[in-house]
């Protein structure tokens, strides 16, 4: 797999505020954001796509939910938020770098598409 920017993120290669951090992941503030909170939380581990995942990346997926929950309430969003994860080109996914969005602080209505998030 390519390197990408939240690869380098994750590192540390490229100074930035983690608004949560483990083992695991790390969470940071979109620098454009589509919401009023909104936030990416990022795998250490470097899976391109969704679909790219594999049983062995069953504990990681999970961990990456219980950290959205967590950041979430730890945000003072935990009561509405949206989690969005795209997946592929067609999907809206521009990094190649499996990432999950936060998003909360406005009116999220069903069906409801979410433009600008990659």
């Amino acid at each position: 797999m390519e390197d990408t920017i939240f690869g380098k993120i994750s590192r540390g290669d490229i100074p930035t505020e983690f608004l949560y951090e483990d083992d695991q992941c790390v969470v940071i503030r979109d620098i454009h954001p589509q919401a009023p909170t909104h936030v990416l939380i990022i795998p250490r581990k470097p899976i391109p796509r969704l679909v790219d995942a594999g049983a062995d990346d069953q504990a990681l997926l999970g961990h990456l939910l219980l950290v959205a929950g967590r950041v979430a309430e730890d945000l003072g969003v935990g009561d509405a938020f949206r989690l969005v994860i795209n997946n592929g080109e067609g999907g809206g996914q521009t990094v190649f770098h499996l990432h999950l969005h936060i998003l909360a602080g406005r009116e999220m209505t069903e069906g409801q598409l979410t433009a600008g998030l990659n």
